[in-house]
C-alpha cells in the first residue's frame, strides 16, 4: 500500500522529525531524544516517512542517518476560495558529505 503524502504528514510526531530533520541530517538516538520518544517508534515513523519519498538514509560507520529528500509546501487560502495545496518536489542537490 502507498501512503499519501497528507497520510505522511497527517501526524504531529512525523512533523516533529520532519523539523528536526530540516535543521540537519540526523540518526536515530538523536531524533528519538530532540523528539521525546523511544527509538522503535521514531524507527517506524522514519520508515513512514521514507515510504512517501519525504526522508532518506545513509549509513556513517554503524549509524543510520536520515536525512530530507523532499521541500514540503502547504497553502491554505480563507473562503471563498478554499484552496488547500500540498506539494512536495525533491530537494536540491545541496546534500551534506557522506
Amino acid at each position: 500500500m502507498s501512503l499519501t503524502l497528507i497520510e505522511a504528514l497527517g501526524n504531529g510526531t512525523r512533523l516533529e522529525i520532519l523539523r528536526e530533520l530540516s535543521r540537519e541530517p540526523k540518526y536515530v538516538t538523536e531524533l528519538a531524544e530532540a523528539t521525546g520518544m523511544d527509538g522503535k517508534t521514531a524507527v517506524h515513523h522514519l520508515s513512514t516517512l521514507e515510504e512517501a519519498g519525504l526522508v532518506d538514509h545513509y549509513m556513517r560507520g554503524n549509524r543510520k542517518y536520515y536525512e530530507l529528500t523532499a521541500a514540503v509546501e502547504l497553502q491554505i487560502a480563507p473562503p471563498p476560495e478554499r484552496t488547500f495545496v500540498l506539494q512536495a518536489d525533491d530537494v536540491d542537490g545541496d546534500a551534506p558529505n557522506r
